[in-house]
Formats: structure tokens, C-alpha cells, sequence
């Protein structure tokens, strides 16, 4: 009986044996033959988001050469090494013709010789240096002057914006002069929006300034509470008080004036270019531009008007 048990016992394990033989045999082949790049589950376990990996080695590049003073870029001057340059070789008419960068690049290097070595050489070329930077500078100033004066119905804006008290006073009363006629012009088709809000003080001192206005030129102002009137204050975009707002009649045309209290010299301008701007008389490049100035220094697209090409000799 108990040999009966024991030979039961024996072939039971045999046949476990052999399954389990069969069944890990194809994992384990599968698993050596696999040509699969990534690497084991447990092979990189203790990777992780501050996993470092050593970056693989910066391949080594040739030193550069710095004995000679100069390096040659693929367009352009040359440019000098600021590292301990030497004088020795260049002439002050050297130094004088110099390409700008050139010169930059070489003050600097002889400028920080002589910081770390302030001897009286090092220190004396500094100064040489700065004296021909200096005297370059004045020549290109007084040619600049030679310039100007000889091509002086080009660049010289006197004639429309005169410094001298004599024409500062003809040119504020000649754009006077302009803005006072440009608004009693528009006001049979314009008028102006005046947003209020109760107990605004800044907005009685407005309506002061706006009765001397009214009186001057019988422009037609509209007062509107904004806290009555909401759905026109969110039309014109209207959240502070005092605001004005030029309309144009018969157009969907308007334009903020001004915020805040103004002052009536103020009003008079801020009004004249949003009259002119709704008019299409001016655009946001010649905004400021005053009609007698048209054509001239101060005008910027005049210089495209013309198919003359100044640098040409005459």
C-alpha cells in the first residue's frame, strides 16, 4: 500500500516536471532570441524624471590661431583681436582710414592693455587713440554741417519749423490760423459729443471751458449722461468723464477728441486733426502735418513723391 503511495508520488511529480520544463523552455528561448533595442524592464528600474545621464563627450576643436591681429569674416571689414594688440605696425594715417568696426575693435584691445597694464606706453596709445576717435568725430560732424547747408532745401526744416523767436511767432499764428478756419469749416456737418456723469466736478469745469468755445465758433455740443444714456456711452465706448466725441452728420464717422478736462488751445488742436482725419485729408503718418508744411521737411511721405535721387552728383 505505502509503495503504491510512493510510486502515485513519483509519477505525479515527473509529469510536473515536465510541464513546467515545457512551458518556461519557449519563454526563455523567445526571450534570447529577441533583437529588441530596449533594454530590460529591471535593467532600468531606478531611471526616472531625476534620472542623470552623463552626456557623451564634446568632440575637441582645434584651438584658433590668435597670433595674427586680425580675423576676416565672410563679408565685411576686418575685424581686430582685442587681445594685447600691438601699435607698432600702423600709422596714425592707418589708424585714420580705418573701417569703423576696425577701429572699434582695435581702441578696445589697446583700451584694456593699458587697464591691465597702465604703463606709460600702453597709456600713451589709449590716448593717441581716443585724440584720433575725437578728431575723426569733428570732421564727420563739420562735413555733416557742409551738408546740410549746401543741400539746405532738403534737410533744413527752418523754413517750415523756425527756431528763432521772429519765426516762432509767424508759425504759431500761421497753424492758429489753420486750426481756427479748418473748424469753423466743419462746424455746419460736425458736432461733438459731451459724455457727463452726475457729480462730475471735472465735467462742470469742461462745460465752462466748452461755453467759450461754443461762443467763438457756434459749434453744436451735445451733453449725454452716461449713467442715463448707457446703450450710446457702450456705442462710443465711453467709461470716463468728461470725454469728447467728434461726429461727422450723414456718416457712421466719429472720433474721441479728448479725456479728462482740456483746455480750450488744447480742444482747438486735438479738434483741427480729428476734423482733417474724418475729412481724409490726413492719415496716421501725416496726422500732425499742417497743410502749409505739406511738401516739406516735415512732411513724411513727401520725399516719396519724387523720383529724384539726391546723391547723384549735381
Amino acid at each position: 500500500m505505502v509503495a503504491d503511495v510512493g510510486n502515485w508520488i513519483g509519477c505525479w511529480l515527473c509529469c510536473w516536471l515536465l510541464a513546467v520544463t515545457m512551458t518556461t523552455m519557449p519563454t526563455k528561448a523567445l526571450a534570447e532570441d529577441s533583437s529588441s533595442p530596449e533594454p530590460a524592464f529591471y535593467e532600468t528600474a531606478k531611471e526616472g524624471w531625476f534620472w542623470y545621464q552623463a552626456p557623451p563627450p564634446e568632440e575637441l576643436k582645434e584651438p584658433i590661431n590668435l597670433q595674427n591681429s586680425t580675423i576676416t569674416r565672410e563679408a565685411g571689414p576686418k575685424v581686430f583681436e582685442t587681445q594685447n594688440p600691438s601699435m607698432e605696425k600702423y600709422t596714425i594715417n592707418d589708424i585714420w582710414n580705418l573701417h569703423p568696426d576696425e577701429f572699434q575693435g582695435l581702441l578696445n584691445g589697446v583700451q584694456k592693455k593699458a587697464v591691465q597694464t597702465p604703463n606709460e606706453k600702453n597709456i600713451l596709445e589709449y590716448l593717441i587713440m581716443q585724440d584720433v576717435a575725437r578728431r575723426k568725430a569733428l570732421a564727420y560732424a563739420n562735413a555733416t554741417k557742409f551738408v546740410t547747408q549746401k543741400y539746405s532745401d532738403k534737410f533744413n526744416i527752418n523754413q517750415v519749423y523756425p527756431t528763432t523767436t521772429p519765426g516762432i511767432s509767424a508759425r504759431v499764428q500761421e497753424q492758429q490760423k489753420e486750426i481756427s478756419n479748418t473748424i469753423m469749416d466743419a462746424r455746419e456737418d460736425h458736432a461733438l459729443l459731451f459724455f457727463v456723469g452726475q457729480g462730475c466736478g471735472f465735467c462742470d469745469k469742461q462745460a465752462a471751458i466748452l461755453a467759450y468755445f461754443v461762443e467763438k465758433y457756434g459749434w453744436q455740443i451735445k451733453p449725454i449722461d452716461i449713467g442715463q444714456h448707457t446703450t450710446l456711452a457702450a456705442r462710443f465706448n465711453v467709461t470716463t468723464t468728461p470725454t469728447l466725441v467728434l461726429i461727422k452728420n450723414g456718416t457712421e464717422q466719429s472720433m474721441p477728441v479728448s479725456v479728462g478736462v482740456v483746455a480750450q488751445s488744447e480742444l482747438e488742436r486735438k479738434l483741427y486733426q480729428a476734423i482733417r482725419y474724418l475729412g481724409g485729408e490726413t492719415n496716421i503718418d501725416t496726422f500732425q502735418t499742417y497743410d502749409y508744411q505739406k511738401g516739406g521737411a516735415l512732411d513724411p511721405g513727401a520725399i516719396l513723391e519724387t523720383e529724384e535721387q539726391p546723391w547723384r552728383e549735381r
